[in-house]
């Protein structure tokens, strides 16, 4: 007797430092991050439905199961993160999502992070107090 279970499609989604691990197969719509439910997790609406928007923008959010694991940087930056890797599973689950899922800017990596503090002044671009006497 074979055992035909649904695949599982890993991927992962990166924003500034903070990392998002997700799992996604086909079910009932049970999205639990780091344990939690989303609301619960990202307390902020806004979070929550950006975390959640490329299941909104393919329509599939009652179709899979997902569970991420996120860390690193702030709630912002894990919903961000978060996003990508369920759009990256999602386009793994099924080629032809890629495209709706690029028109709504879900597929690229947002490149923005921290600029470093530079030395000789007290932060990135901010200088100290320049005095004439």
């Amino acid at each position: 007797m074979a055992i035909t279970a649904e695949p599982t499609y890993v991927t992962v989604g990166r924003r500034k430092t903070a990392t998002a691990r997700v799992r996604l197969s086909r079910g009932s719509g049970k999205i639990e991050v780091n344990g939690k439910a989303p609301e619960d997790y990202f307390k902020a609406e806004d979070f929550v439905r950006a975390a959640l928007s490329p299941l909104s923008t393919v329509e599939m959010s009652d179709q899979v199961d997902v569970t991420v694991k996120t860390s690193g940087g702030g709630l912002n930056g894990q919903a961000g993160a978060t996003r990508l890797g369920i759009a990256r599973a999602l386009e793994k689950m099924n080629a032809e999502l890629r495209s709706p899922l690029k028109k709504e800017g879900h597929m690229s990596r947002d490149p923005r992070g921290r600029e470093r503090k530079k030395s000789g002044q007290p932060g990135a671009r901010k200088r100290f107090q320049f005095s004439k006497r």
